[in-house]
């Protein structure tokens, strides 16, 4: 019914709008309860997803009803070398198939979300059949994936499709819960490791989130999903191509106050959306200084 509703929304013009500042080239909000589009800009353009593939990975992993306390090995097949991304999970490692998942949903591993579909019944092949057939029931009809980490530009969506995709995740126990826990320690080869998630709200006061992926590649930009509580509502977010990881969560934020009716806050060379108006009437703009990251670290794809 919610895909229906989105669709329908999506498709209508708000008739009351005023201006959002938003960094993301790609935007769309959804109030979930009434379908309601808070949000939209270049919603309908297709454009890499990065990361948030590993939400499909997992949607159909756990479809399978896979033995989450099997044992899968990390193999030298599952190394990147399409991107080369790190990965702190060593090649030979051996962890039960909810580690793996967790790994990918929590802390974005590439080789983790290649061992999942390299596992799944049927090899790389079943998996990849099996995503055409989620996409087509999800309806997400503008959506082409074809590998699990989401490495390649080829894995491409829309955000009017993704806020699908987010909604039927978050339908999903083990998703919600893996996918916003904020650390947490994982055996690896004996010893103890210490996982973050990846975006940096999960667990910040202040936010009620219940679901959540990041994705970076130099292709997508920066990108995050979350479907979160505010004001009383549940809301589906999708951000797409952000150019910065700082200017990404100035936009959540925004996005936030945009749900409670709070002043937003401007980054540095934002951009203006179309954003439907009702019961944010009160909602004014406020100048602010993002902060400056300290340091340039080497970019890391999630």
């Amino acid at each position: 019914m919610f895909k229906k509703t989105v669709l329908a929304l999506l498709l209508s013009a708000a008739t009351s709008v005023f201006a959002v500042p938003l960094s993301s080239q790609h935007a769309v909000v959804i109030d979930e309860a009434s379908g309601a589009v808070l949000l939209e800009k270049n919603a309908h353009e297709v454009v890499p997803i990065a990361s948030l593939t590993k939400l499909m990975t997992a949607m159909v992993v756990l479809d399978a009803r896979l033995d989450m306390n099997e044992l899968i090995t990390i193999e030298e097949s599952d190394v990147d070398t399409l991107k080369f991304s790190s990965s702190r999970v060593p090649v030979g490692s051996v962890l039960p198939r909810s580690a793996v998942l967790e790994l990918a949903l929590m802390s974005s591993d590439n080789r983790a979300a290649h061992a999942l579909a390299r596992t799944y019944p049927g090899g790389m092949m079943g998996f990849t059949q099996a995503v055409r057939e989620k996409l087509a029931a999800l309806d997400m009809r503008h959506t082409s994936i074809g590998e699990p980490t989401g490495l390649s530009p080829y894995n491409r969506s829309t955000a009017a499709d993704l806020a699908k995709m987010v909604s039927a995740a978050s339908q999903y126990p083990e998703i919600r819960r893996l996918s916003t826990g904020a650390e947490d320690l994982i055996e690896m080869n004996g010893h103890m490791v210490q996982y973050r998630n990846t975006n940096r709200l999960v667990g910040r006061e202040g936010w009620d989130i219940h679901l959540s992926k990041t994705g970076f590649t130099r292709e997508a930009g920066r990108c995050l999903v979350m479907r979160f509580q505010a004001a009383g509502k549940n809301v589906i977010m999708v951000l797409l191509n952000a150019k910065e990881s700082a200017a990404r969560m100035i936009d959540a934020e925004n996005v936030q106050r945009l749900v409670t009716g709070q002043p937003f806050v401007m980054a540095k060379a934002s951009a203006p959306s179309r954003v439907s108006a009702r019961k944010h009437g009160r909602g004014g703009i406020m100048l602010a200084k993002a902060k400056h990251e300290k340091g340039k670290k080497k970019r890391k794809t999630v």
